[in-house]
């Protein structure tokens, strides 16, 4: 498994493993922290700090079980406690005041969709519940299993799947009038 080559190396102080894995998750952990403070500057910062932290505890690296997740904890932990802190109050379940912003790339599958249905299928996100959005996100997005974004955000795996099922339901209805869709469950598998 990559993600445990890279622990191993970068718990023996190898740069060029940490700057690997640096290089793969800095994008995808620094987005997560901007839809959570809606602030590029900081969310920058925060990552930057969870980085030269993992560094700095590189020793104890072999401890964290699964890495990817260990990130994103980090990223939301950080992030709870910059809107506390420029808040000045105590963030405790936060999820229902947050918007997700997707990120916008292109890719040969996405450059087939219209503008037209692009803007359709972003509106339809953007008009899903705070805590739908964010689970949508990260598994759709950030490509990361329900059982991870489940401990990333303190929820069941049948919450984060009932958050995806709303989600992938309030799109498809919102992209009906575009596309020819079949019926919710009449999809043969």
């Amino acid at each position: 498994d990559r993600y445990l080559r890279l622990t191993m190396q970068i718990a023996k102080g190898n740069e060029p493993a940490f700057r690997e894995l640096f290089d793969l998750f800095f994008p995808l952990i620094t987005q997560f922290v901007f839809s959570l403070i809606k602030s590029k500057d900081a969310a920058t910062d925060i990552t930057d700090d969870i980085f030269i932290r993992l560094w700095n505890k590189r020793t104890e690296i072999e401890k964290i079980e699964n890495l990817k997740v260990y990130l994103y904890k980090a990223a939301k932990n950080a992030s709870l406690n910059y809107i506390s802190r420029s808040a000045g109050r105590n963030v405790h379940e936060p999820f229902d005041d947050i918007s997700v912003q997707l990120k916008d790339e292109s890719n040969p599958e996405q450059m087939m969709i219209t503008a037209e249905m692009a803007r359709k299928i972003i509106e339809a996100v953007n008009s899903l519940p705070p805590r739908c959005k964010i689970v949508f996100k990260l598994v759709r997005e950030d490509g990361l299993k329900y059982k991870e974004v489940a401990e990333i955000l303190n929820l069941s795996v049948k919450t984060v799947d009932a958050q995806m099922v709303i989600a992938v339901s309030r799109i498809r209805e919102a992209m009906k009038s575009h596309l020819y869709l079949p019926a919710a469950g009449k999809i043969k598998k």
